[in-house]
């Protein structure tokens, strides 16, 4: 999730300014910018949520939809300040960053057709992760990052859990759906499955359970299961999150070719041989 904005190569001074404005924040004008669009999502995604009280709307339902064009009005001119300003639009727009900003403001136009879209504005929430670069929070992103490279180490050990858990949760609910019948509310093996991922998720809702002792029998074995199997998918996680860690402590840069991952011991660097 990296900022994809370099300064224009031929702008104008207005431009150049605009520029250090919106995406800089060492400047006076660049703090308090980011500072109050802050603020401004803030206050627009309570906007969008108060509106979706019943009592509330029925009494402030016509300034609430005021301050939500409003705020939108606001963030489409900013976002199109950020193209304006940006020298390479499309690649901004294109970016992760420029998604979002996007994402913010279309949900109130597309509202003009699709009235309860409008909901969807609590997207904008995502983009107080300004924060970490208006508040000099990056170094954090480190630890973001030792996150992300551990989840991206087990997707393949997550994989195949979750086609051993589906396999089961089949398993599973074809037996109780033989066991119990349509009589006791399992019409059907797509449902008798949703009951079996209900319970072996133990998170259990009611709506439809065993009602013979077999069934019951059948449901305690899953239930039992449930909790080893959950423990699966952390345990992949913590391991290799405990090895990006481990990388990171015993990660000496190498002052020649920058290489890092040595050990704790080493002198020399594994890749080139310069003195560490």
């Amino acid at each position: 999730m990296t900022d994809v904005q370099s300064p224009p190569t031929t702008s104008t001074s207005w431009r150049q300014w605009l520029y250090e404005t919106i995406f800089e924040t060492d400047t006076f004008a660049g703090r308090w910018f980011d500072i109050l669009l802050i603020v401004s999502i803030i206050v627009s995604v309570i906007v969008v949520m108060l509106d979706s009280v019943n009592s509330i709307h029925a009494n402030w339902g016509r300034l609430l939809y005021i301050l939500e064009w409003g705020f939108t009005l606001l963030f489409t001119v900013e976002y199109v300040l950020r193209l304006i300003s940006i020298g390479k639009p499309v690649k901004y727009a294109t970016s992760f960053w420029g998604i979002i900003d996007l994402l913010a403001i279309i949900p109130t136009y597309i509202s003009l057709i699709i009235p309860h879209s409008k909901f969807l504005l609590v997207i904008r929430i995502i983009r107080l992760l300004r924060t970490f670069r208006v508040l000099k929070l990056l170094r954090y992103m480190s630890e973001a990052n030792q996150l992300l490279a551990a989840m991206r180490a087990s997707r393949h050990k997550i994989v195949v859990f979750l086609f051993a858990v589906l396999t089961l949760v089949i398993i599973f609910g074809s037996i109780i759906y033989i066991v119990e019948g349509e009589k006791n509310g399992f019409t059907s093996i797509p449902r008798s499955i949703y009951w079996a991922i209900v319970t072996l998720t133990t998170v259990g809702y009611g709506d439809i359970s065993p009602k013979t002792d077999l069934g019951q029998i059948l449901a305690a074995f899953v239930m039992i299961l449930g909790y080893s199997i959950l423990a699966v998918p952390t345990g992949i996680v913590t391991v290799e999150l405990t090895h990006a860690m481990h990388d990171k402590a015993t990660g000496q840069a190498c002052p020649d070719c920058s290489a890092q991952g040595h050990d704790r011991d080493a002198v020399y660097c594994k890749y080139c041989s310069a003195k560490l």
